[in-house]
């Protein structure tokens, strides 16, 4: 394993994530935007998902609030995060209502300053808040009750939370109606499909008529982990071959990212997300 330095990046620059048919680059800026992922397991979608954290964990001008039902895909970055959610709902939850509350707070400092989102020259952090496997807590584990809750504060924070600067980068196997509702689907502004079983789950995940228009998930060989169809900046989705980041490489950028964020002194005008999940 390399010794050599890990760069630092920006939360602000471009997010590297593959490259397309035509072997050039792909790269998205994300610090305005919400991105959806979805696909069938096996396509790709945690490891499109460790980019993205990745270039988080390396940008000291973001905060990275990690939520993962099974712990093992973005387990490898805990130490990088303010808070790192595992199979607990009420913690999920208590995290969506701490980042609800960074809203309030950054959004009447903006209202103050006569700003309407955060900019680079402000020198707030940015929260990127991933989710793998959205369902696990939309869905599938604690009452109906906390559900709803986690539903509805999840919901708030994709809606409210561009401007105040908290991104969400959400990935789920079947962001259905069940999962994902409508109203929720619609706030992504990036959509990144990895093979899929039916049109109708592609189009889920795209937007609705894409699939009749050539641009179909369906179509992708299940042996051809990663291949995938991104509709960002441009709106048009692409044909994207995702990067790949192996164990050891993250383990290493996670470290270096973790004592560089451990010698990073605090600086003015931030507001954190405390580890007991109180804004401050």
């Amino acid at each position: 394993m390399s010794t050599d330095p890990v760069p630092t990046m920006s939360i602000w620059k471009p997010i590297h994530l593959g490259s397309d048919e035509t072997s050039q680059e792909v790269n998205v800026s994300l610090a305005e935007r919400n991105m959806l992922i979805g696909g069938e397991p096996g396509g790709g979608k945690s490891v499109a998902l460790q980019l993205i954290v990745a270039h988080g964990a390396l940008s000291m001008d973001c905060k990275l609030i990690l939520i993962d039902g099974k712990r093992v895909e973005l387990g490898l970055w805990a130490d990088c995060a303010e808070r790192f959610v595992g199979p607990s709902i009420d913690d999920a939850i208590d995290v969506m209502h701490g980042l609800q509350q960074i809203i309030d707070e950054r959004t009447d400092i903006l209202l103050q300053m006569k700003k309407r989102k955060v900019t680079p020259e402000l020198g707030w952090p940015v929260y990127l808040v991933p989710i793998d496997e959205v369902a696990y807590f939309s869905a599938t584990v604690g009452t109906s009750v906390q559900q709803k809750e986690f539903n509805a504060s999840n919901r708030d924070v994709v809606a409210r939370g561009r401007a105040p600067g908290i991104i969400a980068v959400e990935a789920t196997q079947r962001p259905s109606a069940d999962i994902i509702p409508t109203s929720l689907r619609d706030l992504f502004g990036y959509r990144w499909a990895f093979r899929c079983s039916t049109e109708a789950s592609s189009d889920t995940i795209l937007g609705h008529g894409w699939a009749n228009m050539g641009y179909s998930a369906t179509e992708i060989d299940p042996q051809a982990r990663g291949v995938s169809w991104l509709r960002a900046e441009d709106g048009i989705p692409r044909r994207v071959k995702a990067a790949y980041l192996t164990d050891d490489q993250i383990i290493h950028m996670a470290a270096w990212a973790a004592q560089s964020r451990a010698d990073q002194a605090s600086g003015p005008n931030v507001i954190w997300l405390r580890r007991d999940g109180d804004a401050a």
